[in-house]
């Protein structure tokens, strides 16, 4: 097979045609890059992906992590590949040249970490959360907690976890019961349980220090009595050498349906009264904190989505190839060879489907990164606020809709392979119960429904939404330029005029006091939401095809006829659909809100 993590093609049309990559190289922090250092960086990244990471994606599946004398045992195979991934920079790959860093764009650094996510995502899950960990500490931690937990993160010595969960509360974070003591030391002592921690124990650093939320005894209730502190595994001295082993234990390890290679943690802090722990920033204030690296892992886990998602696609298609099996319809002579699978109309349609959902949803998370540069190197405090407002905005869009569509998409490949693509000997059935997490970790898909609808689009009065909905007028106005986009882009400014309507409705009743049926249905308007950001991306590609068409390079001829075709089944096949859920959530409607527990 030629591809099978990510189309190359496809991610430099992105990177050059669509997200203009090459001009953030005038912006002072990236001005020493060039497209000659981005690509040098994407080849690495794929080169490592497929020596190192995506050999042993299958033997990680079918021999997940062992729970022994207290201790988690991988498969050997994993260390060499995140060393490999340590060695070659990536872990930093966004930090500065003063920290350690390959000081790339944002962009750059996830289209880089796109090909481990493809390539095996649960072993690059343990450098993933390290970066958010110690992105957390750079952030919000003292110069001493800097000193002695951070730089060794940095340098890959030690690696991170977030602690969010416990076993009575799962997303519910107002009721964790995990407390934290103030030691005379100035120290804290904590005690508590987490579950589902993900990387919580493995032997592939020297330490592993947990960003653990615990309610201090003076705690106000709820949300705002939640504090931040950093656990380690083992304690650091004042000169960075490793002390005795900290008051934490895994009890044990779930076994999970997909990403079987990450260690699911179950871990006790306190058991024996010393479990060390160090506050970062105010007390009360951590929820606060640990919103950023759970905002960096939502848009992870969507551009993990994503990967498995272009992963099943990019084999169902070379399968769909290769695979002869039937006749067209109009063959009636049996002794005609069969042809391949891919000349079969519903076949296409389900190839087509996947590469709409992949490609709408890898140009999103590709855009929400340039977005996060943006909110970190545009010259003005404004044009950054305004960044941050946008991305603040689509974040729910990049975690959720991607979990779901793209999950979509490897039930579209197992399809293709039939029965095949049911067994183990192929992987794509591993790609669909991989993915299959993706929808609950970071925020379920209800949760994020709510937070988009109930928080995110009048936030700031509004800023952010207003600024999506001209940046899609802005999309629909240059489409006008071309007579061919006509039937894609009038299927988008009917949605969202439709939809802007609704929203108004719905934003009224909330500013009224009417909470729980206006958010009763907040998935369907979740999905509704994405639908017409995906189809805004769409018609962005499609503009960008059109264009390079009229270049003329016979060579790209087919690629951007695919992008076309593309655009044009979402934006006419998937867009119109949308006005369905719609008509329910303009009506309000109870059916699901007015069904009683004693009913089922």
């Amino acid at each position: 097979m030629s591809e099978t993590l990510l189309s190359s093609r496809n991610l430099a049309f992105e990177l050059y045609e669509v997200l203009d990559a090459e001009g953030l190289t005038q912006r002072e922090r990236f001005a020493e890059h060039t497209r000659e250092t981005f690509d040098a960086a994407i080849g690495t990244a794929r080169n490592i992906a497929e020596k190192y990471f995506a050999p042993h994606n299958r033997k990680n599946d079918e021999n997940e992590p062992r729970y022994e004398d207290g201790q988690a045992i991988l498969i050997p195979e994993v260390k060499p590949a995140v060393d490999a991934f340590l060695e070659a920079g990536f872990l930093n790959a966004a930090r500065s040249f003063e920290a350690g860093g390959m000081q790339l764009p944002t962009l750059l650094s996830q289209a880089c970490f796109a090909h481990f996510q493809s390539a095996n995502a649960a072993s690059t899950s343990y450098p993933f959360l390290t970066m958010g960990a110690a992105n957390l500490i750079e952030s919000f931690g003292d110069e001493a907690q800097k000193r002695r937990f951070l730089q060794p993160m940095i340098d890959g010595r030690f690696f991170g976890t977030m602690a969010l969960t416990e076993p009575h509360a799962g997303s519910s974070l107002s009721d964790i019961r995990t407390r934290a003591e103030p030691a005379p030391d100035g120290t804290y002592r904590l005690k508590g349980n987490k579950i589902f921690i993900s990387g919580g124990d493995h032997p592939l650093s020297e330490n592993i220090v947990h960003m653990v939320l615990a309610k201090l005894p003076d705690a106000p209730p709820g949300v705002k009595g939640i504090s931040l502190f950093i656990v380690p595994k083992f304690l650091v001295n004042d000169d960075g050498s490793l002390g005795k082993r900290n008051d934490v234990l895994l009890a044990g390890l779930f076994h999970k349906m997909g990403w079987r290679g990450t260690t699911s943690t179950a871990l006790n802090f306190g058991d024996n009264g010393d479990c060390v722990g160090y506050l970062v920033g105010k007390p009360h204030h951590g929820l606060s904190y640990m919103f950023q690296m759970m905002n960096e892992a939502r848009i992870g886990v969507g551009m993990g989505a994503v990967m498995l998602g272009y992963a099943g696609y990019l084999y169902s298609l070379e399968y769909a190839r290769e695979r002869p099996q039937g006749r067209l319809p109009d063959s009636k002579d049996p002794t005609t060879a069969p042809v391949a699978i891919i000349q079969h109309a519903d076949v296409r349609r389900m190839l087509l489907t996947q590469k709409a959902y992949v490609e709408g949803a890898f140009d999103l998370g590709l855009y929400a990164a340039r977005l996060f540069d943006d909110t970190t190197t545009l010259e003005s405090d404004a044009e950054r606020r305004r960044a941050h407002e946008l991305l603040d905005l689509l974040t729910p869009i990049v975690k959720s809709w991607p979990s779901e569509f793209c999950l979509k998409a490897n039930e579209l490949a197992i399809q293709i392979l039939g029965g095949h693509g049911y067994t183990r000997e192929y992987p794509v059935e591993q790609y669909y119960r991989d993915n299959r997490l993706n929808p609950i970790h970071e925020g379920t898909h209800g949760i994020q429904s709510l937070d988009l609808l109930g928080r995110k689009l009048a936030q700031n009065g509004g800023a952010g939404l207003k600024q999506l909905i001209r940046l899609v007028a802005d999309t629909t106005e240059r489409a006008q330029a071309y007579d061919t986009l006509t039937p894609l882009r009038q299927p988008l400014e009917t949605l969202v005029a439709n939809l802007q309507t609704v929203t108004l409705g719905l934003l009224t009743d909330l500013a009224q006091g009417k909470v729980n049926s206006s958010l009763a249905n907040s998935a369907l308007y979740l999905k509704v939401f994405g639908h017409m950001v995906i189809g805004w991306r769409w018609l962005e590609q499609a503009i960008r095809a059109v264009e390079g068409l009229a270049r003329g390079n016979a060579a790209d001829s087919d690629f951007y006829k695919g992008k076309l075709q593309a655009a044009r089944y979402f934006l006419t096949w998937e867009v119109p659909g949308c006005h369905h859920e719609l008509a329910l959530l303009e009506a309000r409607d109870d059916t699901c809100l007015g069904m009683r527990d004693e009913w089922f």
